[in-house]
């Protein structure tokens, strides 16, 4: 398997939601038991573990006997690439799914199709990716009997009527949610045309019900439909490294998906680098043993000359700490042709750019896949990023956090996925009031991020609220006027804004009011009230019937520079509306003064 026009493994992606048995059902199928050594119980990067022929023949013999397919296998098996499912993974998904042959969507049978699914669905569209999906967890099907390990077909057959009942009203809801979405699925043993029919494989990750079936599905797909995608077109190896790791007494190495070609010991490696792409030599090459997992596995990696696509490989060379996760690496035979791609991998590695802006939070993960995945979504999230990067923290990068606190405080931090900070980093950060977010899983970190930036913000505008009133337009009720004067209370509605304790109102005739004292719901202080708030004020210098009166249209009195204090300081906090009333207000107030009113 060397040579141009030879067939190679199927690549497969597993996709799907959190937490719809993805791993787990990997893990079925290799025997292992990665899901449960994930951080949280949720896969935070791909990995890839090969599945020979003979050992799918193993576990779906009775099915290929029964649909006559043994003996006619040409694949020499599958390899599958384990994606995370947050949603947080898009971009890691993408690359994934651009890189598999066909996928498997996994949907919880109990939860149907959620947001990742559709995610999902819409990457594999944008790729062509031909998928089988797997509808998992019928083992929690209510009433169901499980029988280990047995082909779907035959524990279907051995249900109770209720069972059956159930779970074929939940799948074909789920037929109706995806046909929403635009893909025409149907059982997979009720499929009439496969080249235009997603089949539906119902499994249980847990016991391996159906696993036989979406075995034999995803390999007569792949034999009958993708024989062309299969055909290796490169004598060269050609792949993208999956991660960078340190390993005790090897020193760095890369896991790396070959996704076409070959690769041998003595070969000229050009990688992508975080300052560029580079030239090495592969001093060796380490393989997982078949049907386990590249990215934690149960044995020991055997050391091979040779390795041939589809396949997860560790390669040992020179200068790997440079090398960026997520870049390409090609393996070739000769110097002089090692720099003629180096221009090539330079120009694609320099493709994955991430835009960042003057004034930002730092960013640091564990790889390029994550760091493009925790930037989108803060960007998702309007956060600006002065930087982003990977490895742990460093002073530069606290030096880099402390000239952003000079000029916006609220983004002084820095927020590291899977990364800790160099010795001593943390004590410099927190002399200078830099807040470093960690977390090993993407989500929980995202939450750190949404809670910080809250109270940054909130202290910010308390701080500046302190000197300088927020734009608010109210209207006195008509009929709620509880006290006439020292201090006016009245009854009010915001229309526009913001209202709080210490704002002067002017009214625009130019007549000043007065200045809220308190404001009050139901009898109890409110620290504001927004717009649609109907609430009771007391105004310090107001007497109602000579300067204020029913039905009466207020407004904040702000001076022109505080005005322009608020547009630049607080432009990050005020709402569209609230910077409009900002305009309004200094309209009004350019009028009286030319008319000679202020």
């Amino acid at each position: 398997m060397s040579n141009k026009g030879e067939l190679r493994q199927a690549i497969v992606a597993v996709l799907g939601h959190v937490d719809s048995g993805k791993t787990t059902l990997l893990d079925y199928i290799r025997k292992t038991r990665v899901a449960a050594r994930e951080v949280g119980a949720i896969t935070q990067h791909v990995g890839c573990s090969e599945v020979p022929i003979d050992a799918i023949e193993k576990v779906a013999g009775v099915l290929l006997d029964r649909f006559k397919l043994r003996g006619k296998l040409r694949l020499r098996g599958l390899l599958f690439i384990d994606l995370p499912g947050h949603e947080a993974f898009t971009n890691l998904r993408r690359r994934g799914g651009s890189l598999a042959d066909i996928a498997i969507l996994v949907i919880d049978i109990i939860q149907g199709v959620q947001p990742q699914t559709i995610e999902s669905i819409n990457i594999l569209k944008a790729r062509r990716t031909p998928f089988v999906i797997a509808l998992n967890k019928i083992d929690k099907v209510p009433g169901w009997k499980s029988i280990s390990g047995a082909n779907f077909l035959d524990t279907y057959e051995k249900q109770s009527s209720t069972a059956k009942q159930y779970m074929d009203q939940r799948l074909y809801r789920i037929v109706g949610e995806l046909s929403n979405l635009g893909i025409d699925a149907e059982r997979y043993d009720l499929v009439t045309d496969f080249s235009k029919q997603t089949p539906i494989v119902p499994t249980s990750a847990v016991t391996g019900e159906g696993v036989a079936d979406l075995l034999v599905v995803l390999l007569g797909l792949s034999q009958r439909f993708l024989a062309d995608r299969l055909t290796l077109k490169s004598r060269e190896g050609i792949g993208t490294i999956l991660e960078v790791k340190e390993e005790r007494g090897t020193g760095t190495v890369i896991n790396v998906l070959l996704y076409d070609g070959f690769i041998q010991k003595g070969d000229y490696l050009v990688v992508g680098g975080k300052d560029g792409a580079f030239i090495t030599k592969v001093k060796n090459i380490l393989m997982p043993r078949p049907l386990d997992e590249i990215r934690d596995p149960r044995y020991k990696f055997r050391s091979v000359s040779r390795a041939v696509a589809a396949s997860g490989v560790k390669i040992i060379a020179a200068d790997l700490d440079k090398a960026l996760a997520g870049a390409p690496v090609y393996a070739v035979r000769t110097e002089e042709r090692a720099h003629e791609v180096l221009e090539m991998v330079e120009k694609e590695v320099k493709s994955i750019v991430i835009s960042t802006d003057k004034i930002g939070v730092i960013v640091k993960a564990d790889t390029l896949g994550t760091l493009e995945a925790l930037v989108e979504q803060l960007k998702k999230m309007n956060v600006p990023i002065r930087k982003a990067d990977i490895g742990p923290v460093s002073m530069g990068d606290v030096t880099e956090a402390r000239a952003v606190r000079e000029t916006e405080e609220v983004y002084s931090c820095i927020i590291c996925f899977n990364v800790d900070a160099l010795p001593g980093v943390e004590e410099v950060a927190a002399a200078h009031g830099i807040t470093i977010l960690k977390d090993r899983i993407i989500y929980q970190l995202l939450e750190k991020v949404e809670k910080y930036l809250k109270e940054a913000r909130e202290s910010k505008l308390r701080k500046i609220t302190q000197e300088i009133p927020l734009p608010a337009k109210i209207r006195v009720l008509p009929k709620y006027v509880f006290r006439r004067s020292k201090p006016a209370i009245v009854g009010v509605e915001v229309l526009e804004g913001r209202l709080i304790p210490g704002t002067p109102l002017i009214h625009p005739s130019g007549r000043e009011v007065g200045k809220v004292h308190q404001i009050q719901h139901e009898g109890k202080p409110l620290p504001e009230a927004r717009k649609g708030d109907r609430v009771a004020v007391s105004i310090i210098g107001a007497t109602v019937g000579r300067n204020l009166r029913e039905g009466d249209i207020l407004y904040s009195n702000i001076s022109f520079e505080n005005i322009q204090i608020l547009k630049s300081k607080l432009k990050d906090y005020l709402s569209e509306s609230e910077i409009k009333l900002l305009n309004e207000i200094q309209a009004m107030k350019i009028r009286l003064i030319t008319r000679g009113e202020l």
